[in-house]
């Protein structure tokens, strides 16, 4: 297993070599109909910081790099997963938002109905992604009910239930912790889990790092509310200031207020980091720097 910790080149390096799986690799099954096609893969090709597919195999090049291969499967099912969720979020009954990553909408692109079911089908073929996956079966479906878990009714699904159901009500800080622990964080943490999975660690180090992990996706929920109060559309490649009704950290604590728990955040990960292996604190935390800081 590797010992040293990856160089920022080395992640960069990493980085281009998952752009190229994914290149490769993008989700197709041509047929008569005009746009689907080309639906399936609008989101995955627009770019954004594939931030999740890189904890998952940051995770495996650090700890045990010969698996480097089967965690592209993986952290492209993560990636695959997060894209069917911006899909569904730009529809008009959720966020009604006709811009990401500096790019039209999916349902503008399109049309709603094509977004739908291109998120429909994303959503499954994350999954498919993973059974093929050059891993044992226990690895194929620890992976599997870790995405699982953390995307569905017991994560994401939730979060974005409670953040819809609650628009234009003002949640207190905890309540407001639950909707984005659920919403963003638990897919992040469980970024980080599924990298130890693959990598061969046992289950209490993958427990522990996914609970670091659901730190980092609270930090990472509050420096979008951060990038949605203070930058401009064109900066941040979505529309911005649209958070009016929404329950935000900005929203809550001010935008000084969101910094400085951000911050706070990002200290206590910088401990919680400090005794994992090496190499996964330095993929940690050269995510941090460039995303969060």
């Amino acid at each position: 297993m590797q010992q040293t910790a990856p160089s920022a080149a080395d992640q960069d390096a990493l980085l281009a070599e998952f752009k190229a799986f994914l290149s490769a690799n993008l989700p197709s099954n041509p047929s008569f109909h005009p746009c689907f096609d080309e639906a399936l893969s609008y989101t995955l090709k627009s770019g954004g910081k594939h931030f999740r597919a890189m904890l998952v195999a940051g995770v495996v090049a650090a700890v045990c790099p010969e698996r480097k291969e089967a965690a592209f499967h993986v952290a492209l099912a993560f990636e695959t997963m997060h894209s069917y969720s911006l899909i569904h979020d730009d529809l008009p009954a959720m966020d009604d938002s006709d811009l990401r990553r500096g790019q039209p909408s999916l349902h503008v692109k399109f049309d709603e109905v094509t977004a739908i079911l291109a998120g429909d089908a994303l959503n499954t073929h994350a999954f498919y992604q993973i059974a093929r996956a050059p891993l044992d079966a226990d690895a194929r479906i620890k992976c599997v009910e870790i995405l699982s878990r953390n995307a569905g009714i017991y994560g994401m699904a939730l979060g974005q239930a409670v953040d819809c159901y609650f628009e234009n009500q003002k949640l207190g800080l905890e309540e407001l912790k639950f909707l984005h622990i659920h919403k963003t964080a638990r897919l992040i943490a469980a970024s980080l889990q599924a990298g130890c999975v693959v990598a061969g660690l046992d289950e209490a180090e993958a427990a522990r790092i996914y609970d670091i992990g659901l730190d980092l996706g609270l930090a990472f929920q509050i420096a979008d509310d951060i990038i949605d109060a203070t930058q401009s559309a064109e900066t941040a490649g979505k529309p911005t200031h649209n958070d009016g009704a929404k329950n935000s950290f900005t929203n809550l604590l001010g935008v000084e207020g969101a910094v400085q728990a951000k911050n706070e955040l990002i200290a206590k990960i910088e401990r919680e980091l400090g005794g994992v292996h090496a190499g996964i604190r330095a993929i940690v935390t050269g995510l941090i720097d460039k995303h969060l800081r």
